[in-house]
C-alpha cells in the first residue's frame, strides 16, 4: 500500500534550527512514570516512537538541579554528570531510527517540594508549594543571586544535554510546572524589581535563559520553547493575548515554539470533556507572530485533521503525546496507506494515571506500552506460533478480543465465542454512557484486525457450556467472561453486605447499562468504586431528570480520577446538573423509602430519603465456567476481568499477555516474569 497524496504535506521535512526533521510528526515531551528509575525501559519506549516514524521524539521533564526535585514523582534528572549516560541512551535509541532527540529541561519552582533533597524550594515569589499531597512546604522568593544561579544551572544542564547527544534542548515555560512560566505569570510573580510588574519584566528571565541556552549549545542543538497559552485564571493569570505579546517580544529567538495550556488537566483533557483539536482556539494566533516552526497538540488521530491544521497555518508540526502512546507507528501507517490499522487514542488518560502513581506507563489501546524492554513486547510484531494449535476464546470483551487478535497474528487457529449479540463486552456497554463514545475504539480496532484474519472465527450469540466446549475439541480454552457489579454493597469501605429491605429498589451499573431505570425520581448513587463509573452514571440519571444524590466515602466524587486529570471537571459537571454530593459517608442500610448513611469519621448515622439506590461498589469475576472446566480437567486459562476485575487497560494487557506466553513452558510462581533494572552500587 502507498500513501494517499492528500497526506504528502505531513511528510515534508521541517527545519528546526540546525537540524531537519524528516516529517511533521513530533512526539512532544510527556511523562511516563519511569524516569530516572527505569533507564533501559524508558529508552526502549522512546526508541519505539522513533521506529514508528515520529521525526522528533522528546523526553519528559528533566530536573536540572537538586532544588528542582519533584519526588515522589519519577521524572528524569540531570543534576550532575552522573546522569549523562542514562540520557545518552535515550538519545541513542532515538537516533537509531533517524529521528531527532529532544530533551525538556525543567526547574519546577514552587511546584517542586524537594522532598527527597530536603532543600528549601525556590520560586519567583514566596508561596506554599503546589503538590498533589499539599506538602507543608513553602518556597522562598528568589533574590538576584538565586536568579543568576538558576541561569547557571540551566546553562550547565544544556551543556550536559549536548554532551548526551540531544538535538533539541528545551526551555520549559508550560503546564504551570516550569519556573519560567511562574515568572511570566502575574498569578505567581509578585516581584517589584526588574523581573516583575510589566510583561516585559516578567518575560525577562525567559528571554535571558533562551539566549543562555542558545549560547551554550551553539550550532549543535536547536532550542525550542514550550509555553502555556492560557492559565484559565482570567486577568489574574496568563491569557492568550498576553502570551502572544510575550511571544512577539521573542518571536525569532528560539528555534521552535511548542504551545500548551495550563495546567496539565487543561492541556490533556479526556475525550469525555474535549474533542480532537480542542486547543486550536487558543493557539491559532501564534503562527502569524514568528517564522519559526510552531507545534501544537490536541489528541489528533485523524490525518485529515492534521492536514487541515497545517494548511490553515495553525501549526507546522503535529504534536502528540497520547496518540503516540496509543500507536507509536501512527506516522508509518499514514505513510504506508494503512489508515484503518491506526490504533486510535481513546482519550481515557490511563497513561496519565501512571505518572501520578509513579509506575511504568501503560495504555488502554496499546498493551505493549511500557513493556518494550521489560517484557520485550512490540506494538506491531509478535513471534510466530511454535506448532499448530486450536484455541477457543470464550468472551469477546477487551481481553478476549486482544487475545484472539494477537493469537491470530501469531498464526494459531482461533475460535472466539460470546453469548452476547455484539462483540465488545463491557466496552460495548460502557461506550454508550455519556462522554465515553470514543472508548468503542478498543473494540472497533480489534474487530477490524480480526476480520482480516482467515484463521480467526467469531461466533456471537453462542452460549458456551462444558458440553459445547468439549464438542468443539479445542487444544486450549481461554475464558475471558468478564465480571459483574455486586448488588450487596460490599466494596472498599464495607467488606460485608449492606442490609437491604426486600422492597428496596436496588440497582447496579449492569442494570443501568442494560436499560433498567430506578422506579423513583429520587435516587441515591453510592460510589465506593471511586473511578469513572459512579460519576458517569450520576450524570446519566440526572440528564434523565432523576433527582440524584451521589454518596461516597471519599472526600470528593470519583476521587481516583484526580490521577486521570478529570476529577474537577467531573464534579463541576455533576454540580451543574443538580447532583447533590455527600462526601465522607457510606451507605450502611437500604430501606424502601430511605437509606442510612454512616459518617466515615464518627460512624454517626444519617437518614436520607430516597426511593431507589444504585450501588457502584465492586465487581466479581464471572468464572463459573472456569470452575466447571477446572473440575473436568480441561486445559483452560483465564484473562481480563474473569481473572481479576480491573481497568479496560488491564483487561487488554491480560489478553496480550496470554497470547505472548501461549506455547511457552509455564513459569514457576517464584520466577520473575519480566526484566527489571537494579541500580549499581557506587
Amino acid at each position: 500500500m502507498t500513501r494517499d497524496p492528500r497526506y504528502d504535506i505531513l511528510f515534508e521535512p521541517v527545519r528546526i534550527g540546525p537540524h531537519v526533521a524528516r516529517n511533521r510528526f513530533y512526539q512532544v515531551p510527556h511523562c511516563n512514570g519511569m524516569g530516572h528509575r527505569d533507564a533501559s525501559a524508558l529508552a526502549a519506549m522512546r526508541g519505539m516512537k522513533a521506529e514508528g516514524g515520529w521525526a522528533v521524539v522528546c523526553t519528559e521533564m528533566v530536573e536540572i538541579h537538586h532544588t528542582a526535585d519533584v519526588s515522589p514523582y519519577v521524572e528524569l534528572r540531570l543534576w550532575s554528570d552522573h546522569d549523562i549516560p542514562m540520557l545518552a541512551r535515550i538519545a541513542e535509541k532515538v537516533h537509531a531510527h533517524s529521528s531527532l532527540a529532544g530533551i525538556e529541561l525543567c526547574h519546577s519552582g514552587y511546584t517542586a517540594s524537594n522532598l527527597a533533597t530536603r532543600e528549601v524550594p525556590i520560586a519567583a515569589s514566596p508561596m506554599p508549594t503546589a503538590s498533589y499531597f499539599n506538602d507543608p512546604v513553602t518556597a522562598r522568593g528568589m533574590d538576584r543571586e538565586d536568579i543568576r544561579n538558576l541561569r547557571r544551572a540551566h546553562r550547565q544542564a544544556a551543556l550536559r544535554s549536548k554532551q548526551a547527544g540531544f538535538d533539541l534542548v528545551y526551555v520549559y515555560a508550560g503546564h504551570g510546572l516550569g519556573i519560567f512560566q511562574h515568572f511570566l505569570s502575574r498569578a505567581t510573580n509578585f516581584r517589584t524589581d526588574e523581573y516583575g510588574g510589566s510583561l516585559e519584566n516578567r518575560a525577562r528571565l525567559l528571554r535571558e535563559v533562551i539566549a543562555d541556552t542558545k549560547d551554550a549549545v551553539g550550532d549543535a542543538c536547536a532550542v525550542p520553547v514550550r509555553i502555556a497559552m492560557h492559565e484559565f485564571n482570567g486577568s489574574a493569570g496568563l491569557e492568550p493575548a498576553e502570551v502572544e505579546d510575550a511571544i512577539a517580544m521573542m518571536a525569532e529567538l528560539p528555534d521552535l515554539w511548542d504551545l500548551s495550556l495550563s495546567d496539565w488537566s487543561k492541556d490533556s483533557q479526556t475525550s469525555r470533556f474535549a474533542e480532537e483539536g480542542f486547543q486550536e482556539p487558543y493557539i491559532k494566533g501564534v503562527k502569524k507572530l514568528t517564522t519559526k516552526p510552531v507545534v501544537g497538540v490536541g489528541r489528533y488521530t485523524s490525518p485529515d485533521a492534521m492536514v487541515r491544521v497545517i494548511r490553515q497555518g495553525i501549526m507546522d508540526m503535529i504534536g502528540a503525546a497520547r496518540p503516540s502512546i496509543a500507536d507509536p507507528f501512527l506516522p508509518s501507517k499514514i505513510e504506508q496507506g494503512r489508515l484503518d490499522d491506526i490504533r486510535e487514542c481513546i482519550g481515557c488518560n490511563v497513561c496519565v494515571t501512571h505518572d501520578f502513581t509513579m509506575t511504568p506507563l501503560r495504555c488502554t489501546q496499546n498493551p505493549s506500552m511500557g513493556e518494550e524492554w521489560r517484557r520485550g513486547w512490540h506494538p506491531e510484531k509478535i513471534r510466530p506460533k511454535e506448532e499448530d494449535k486450536h484455541i477457543l476464546v470464550v468472551g469477546a470483551g477487551p481481553a478476549g478480543l486482544e487475545a484472539a487478535r494477537a493469537l491470530g497474528q501469531r498464526g494459531y487457529q482461533v475460535t472466539l465465542a460470546d453469548a452476547a449479540a455484539e462483540a465488545g463486552g463491557r466496552v460495548a456497554r460502557e461506550c454508550r454512557l455519556p462522554g465515553l463514545s470514543a472508548w468503542s475504539r478498543v473494540r472497533d480496532w480489534r474487530m477490524l484486525q480480526i476480520n482480516k484474519m482467515p484463521n480467526v472465527s467469531l461466533y456471537l450469540e453462542s452460549e458456551m457450556t462444558p458440553e459445547t466446549i468439549a464438542e468443539l475439541g479445542a487444544d486450549h480454552v481461554l475464558l475471558a467472561t468478564g465480571s459483574e457489579w455486586l448488588r450487596d454493597g460490599t466494596g472498599r469501605h464495607f467488606v460485608h453486605p449492606c442490609p437491604a429491605a426486600d422492597s428496596a429498589d436496588v440497582l447496579t451499573p449492569d442494570d443501568i447499562m442494560a436499560g433498567r431505570r430506578p422506579g423513583s425520581a429520587s435516587v441515591v448513587l453510592y460510589d465506593d468504586d471511586h473511578y469513572y463509573m459512579g460519576g458517569v452514571l450520576a450524570e446519566l440519571l440526572a440528564r434523565e431528570d432523576h433527582a440524584v444524590t451521589l454518596v461516597t466515602p471519599a472526600a470528593v466524587a470519583s476521587s481516583y480520577t484526580k490521577a486521570s486529570l478529570e476529577q474537577k471537571a467531573i464534579q463541576a459537571r455533576l454540580l451543574k446538573l443538580g447532583v447533590r454530593i455527600i462526601a465522607n459517608h457510606a451507605v450502611s442500610a437500604i430501606a424502601r423509602d430511605h437509606v442510612t448513611l454512616d459518617c466515615v469519621f464518627t460512624g454517626e448515622p444519617v437518614r436520607l430519603e430516597a426511593g431507589a439506590c444504585v450501588l457502584v461498589t465492586s465487581r466479581r469475576p464471572v468464572d463459573g465456567l472456569w470452575h466447571a472446566l477446572e473440575g473436568q480437567g480441561v486445559a483452560a486459562s483465564r484473562a481480563g476481568d474473569c481473572f481479576g476485575p480491573g481497568t479496560i487497560a488491564a483487561a487488554v494487557h491480560s489478553g496480550r499477555k496470554f497470547a505472548e506466553a501461549f506455547g511457552k513452558p509455564t513459569p514457576d510462581f517464584l520466577d520473575l516474569p519480566f526484566r527489571r533494572e537494579v541500580t549499581a552500587l557506587s
